[in-house]
């Protein structure tokens, strides 16, 4: 039987100087159906929380009536974390959830990789999701000037568009075209002056074995017309390049395919591609069903740093279509393209050679 995941679900909320963070954060807080939440910020101070619902406080902790906590961070994140915790197990503290909020030119990445490669974290916490707040108003200038704010966007599994009051609509759909072009896999909504619905920021992540077919189309995305490994062409959905100022030419591909992958034609795409982009690797992530295993499974990963693979057991999908998303930088789009491509191969003939090694001889096509 399968064992529940208790651990501690962690939201990273994000977006660059100005987008709306802090007002997305204070409808969170203030709202008793959020539930008890642990919001973890750099400074009080930065937030403009309403101290009209400040219950009680300390130097490293506010209490809000609605059951909220905001505790603040400086510098090491896992120490915060684990000091949370250990306030937990105690009973000093009560939270079922925790927001992290990061400042407006802060990188995602070094975050979720804490959440994976610590020692202590993962038996704690699991990522729920990366929340992306992005300016409608003055966010394609931002994306056009600040490495960051590319970053923020391509990391995100949900953008939250604000401030779409101040543009007209030809403007907002520039700008979203503009975000599609970096992260088209993201779910996407809009604010109503800061206002989302609670339920909207949390259970983005289908990295759980209890993740239905919708959490994982949502997820992922879902390609149109997978293709069979026995077909020339192939087919995949791709944002246009995006060549910024700063020169961060983001690219981002998906691609479907109907049959099952062998176990040793993704191994070897994913080691190869880690070996040779791993710092331009912005995310990989998709849903994987292999030859001869009777579940599929889930993978995410940041770079080269990559969350353990959750098998599906439970998996109740109609089909057994594979879906894999890549979001890069400095990679052109043929070669992001014929990267993913190399995921319809079948095992060639290998060779044994004098040393009693089994080789492949798959060339990189880039």
């Amino acid at each position: 039987m399968d064992t529940i995941d208790e651990r501690i679900p962690v939201t990273l909320l994000t977006g660059f100087l100005g987008a709306g963070k802090t007002t997305l954060l204070n409808h969170l807080i203030n709202d008793p159906e959020a539930g008890q939440i642990a919001v973890i910020m750099n400074e009080f101070g930065a937030a403009g929380l309403d101290h009209d619902l400040i219950e009680a406080s300390t130097e490293e902790t506010i209490l809000m009536q609605s059951g909220c906590l905001c505790c603040t961070f400086r510098g090491d994140i896992a120490k915060t974390l684990g000091k949370l915790m250990a306030r937990k197990q105690s009973g000093e503290l009560a939270f079922d959830r925790i927001v992290i909020e990061t400042t407006g030119i802060a990188e995602p990445a070094p975050i979720i990789h804490t959440l994976v490669v610590d020692q202590l974290m993962p038996h704690y916490y699991r990522m729920d999701g990366v929340v992306t707040v992005a300016d409608a108003a003055t966010g394609s200038g931002t994306l056009k000037s600040q490495t960051e704010a590319v970053n923020q966007i391509a990391l995100a599994d949900l953008i939250v568009v604000t401030k779409t009051d101040l543009v007209s609509e030809a403007e907002l759909a520039s700008y979203e075209a503009q975000v599609s072009t970096i992260n088209d896999s993201a779910q996407r909504i809009h604010a109503d002056h800061g206002k989302v619905p609670i339920g909207a920021l949390f259970g983005l992540s289908a990295l759980r074995e209890d993740a239905a077919t919708e959490d994982i189309e949502a997820w992922v995305g879902k390609s149109e017309k997978p293709q069979s490994h026995n077909h020339g062409g192939h087919d995949h959905h791709h944002g246009h390049d995006h060549d910024s100022h700063h020169g961060n030419q983001i690219r981002s591909a998906s691609i479907a395919l109907s049959d099952p992958i062998p176990a040793s034609v993704f191994d070897f795409w994913l080691d190869m591609l880690i070996a040779i982009k791993g710092p331009d690797l912005l995310r990989i992530k998709g849903i994987i069903h292999v030859e001869g295993m009777d579940w599929p499974f889930v993978f995410h990963g940041v770079q080269h740093i990559f969350d353990a693979p959750v098998p599906l057991k439970a998996w109740s999908g109609q089909d057994a279509i594979s879906r894999v998303v890549v979001i890069a930088r400095n990679m052109s789009q043929d070669d992001l393209d014929a990267s993913l491509n190399m995921l319809r191969m079948k095992p060639k003939e290998v060779e044994t050679t004098t040393d009693g090694m089994v080789h492949e001889t798959v060339e990189m096509p880039f």
